[in-house]
């Protein structure tokens, strides 16, 4: 499957200062992809105008990017097992680096179907970093504090995704609000793509020297890694996940709480510039979505350490209920102050990938590596989620749209008391009472 980093073959994670310094390498990768992720929530809402599209059809932008985690993971994972972690690490920033051009392609030839594409390609080579980097962030260090590692690099890339929608509101959102009905006059289009342009080309800059320090960087992070875990194939990842009853329901967690996560962000722009709710410019409603990545900064910074001191599954249990509420208050109440509750769900999202991701190892009968390859796949939630909360915000309001997220965190709830009683693999019979 993937050469991934295998708590179950050796505890000790790599030692001193040599773990911590490749844990710190690995973290800025967390950083990038969260930064590149998040300006997916500024441009569905730029291409909207762009293209004269509806918000369903805005969605294909979420749909391109996600729907790359379910065709591309077992096989970047099986490319990891071949070529090792970080050559994989630096061919996937490759990729990256190409989508950027291809998305540079499309905005000069003013076709939304190569943004599509170049964004497929963008997700296809940051899905090869989650496969490789996640169980990596675990594994760097005890077994005991592979929660606390997760959700601490999850807790930079989250500082990305506070950047992504600031950044890229300022360039992607400058002259693209259309009232319904209708269409923008191309020279606004011209100059909302020759941003959109320039934009990718920074990326695509600081994705080359990204590209270099981590190879740079390949030796301290081979010496820190565990020992890797045999690598398998599509088949026996497939009949391994089949088995185990976790590995099934921490991917269906995946689906749900990404399906959410990214469908609120990408509704955000869109659903504060609504007259109903705060009813301000889209360029001003695109800086606030920043704030909703921001709670999940906060809320990653904060879980590290609270993990340390409550089980996991009683804070994800604790998270994934507010946010519910919260989604429940907005469709239900709606108003100025739903704007405000819809921003929060975002502090409550804040620790659930790291959770879910490593509650789902504790207790897969699957190995580290089927599971988390499989869990990658199941990021896939991005892709469809929002085309449903897309629909039903064309049918309805974007208020009423935050029914299905609502339902995905209720959902989550019951998987954190399952998560409860569930006993943990062979392997991982020494989680500590903290956790």
């Amino acid at each position: 499957m993937v050469a991934v980093p295998d708590n179950r073959a050796n505890t000790s994670g790599g030692g001193g200062s040599s773990a911590t310094g490749a844990f710190a390498t690995i973290t800025t990768l967390f950083f990038a992809w969260g930064f590149i992720t998040s300006l997916i929530d500024p441009l569905v809402a730029a291409v909207k105008g762009i293209f004269s599209l509806s918000n369903f059809e805005a969605q294909l932008t979420a749909f391109a990017f996600f729907i790359a985690y379910g065709l591309v993971s077992i096989p970047a994972a099986i490319l990891v097992s071949r070529i090792r972690a970080v050559p994989a690490i630096v061919l996937a920033i490759g990729l990256m680096v190409g989508a950027c051009l291809a998305i540079m392609a499309a905005g000069s030839a003013a076709t939304y179907a190569g943004v599509l594409f170049g964004l497929f390609v963008m997700a296809s080579g940051i899905t090869i970093l989650q496969v490789a980097a996640n169980p990596l962030a675990a594994a760097l260090g005890v077994p005991e504090k592979s929660h606390f590692r997760l959700t601490f690099s999850q807790a930079f890339n989250s500082l990305g995704t506070v950047l992504g929608p600031l950044i890229g509101a300022h360039f992607l959102l400058e002259g693209v609000e259309v009232p319904e009905g209708e269409a923008i006059d191309a020279a606004a289009a011209s100059n909302a793509l020759s941003a959109v342009n320039t934009s990718f080309l920074v990326i695509g800059a600081l994705l080359v020297l990204l590209a270099l320090f981590i190879w740079l960087s390949r030796q301290r992070i081979e010496r820190a890694s565990p020992e890797m875990s045999d690598p398998a194939g599509f088949g026996d990842t497939v009949r391994a996940v089949g088995k185990s009853r976790w590995a099934k329901i921490g991917g269906l967690a995946i689906f749900l709480y990404v399906g959410a996560e990214v469908a609120i962000g990408t509704q955000m722009a869109l659903f504060l510039n609504d007259g109903d709710i705060w009813n301000i410019p889209l360029q001003e409603a695109g800086y606030y979505v920043s704030l909703y990545w921001l709670g999940a900064m906060i809320g990653r910074f904060l879980g590290s350490a609270l993990l340390t001191q409550f089980k996991a599954y009683n804070l994800f249990g604790f998270a994934t209920a507010v946010a519910a509420l919260l989604c429940a208050y907005v469709a239900f109440v709606g108003g100025p102050s739903a704007g405000y509750a819809a921003l929060c769900i975002g502090l409550f999202n804040s620790i659930m990938f790291p959770v879910i991701f490593t509650l789902t190892l504790e207790r897969s009968s699957a190995s580290d590596a089927a599971t988390s390859g499989f869990l990658c796949v199941c990021i896939i939630g991005g892709a469809f989620v929002p085309l449903a909360v897309g629909a039903l915000a064309d049918a309805s309001d974007y208020a009423t749209a935050l029914l299905i997220p609502m339902l995905c965190y209720a959902v989550l709830f019951g998987i954190s008391r399952l998560a409860r009683s569930a006993e943990l693999h062979t392997s991982h019979k020494t989680e500590p009472a903290a956790l």
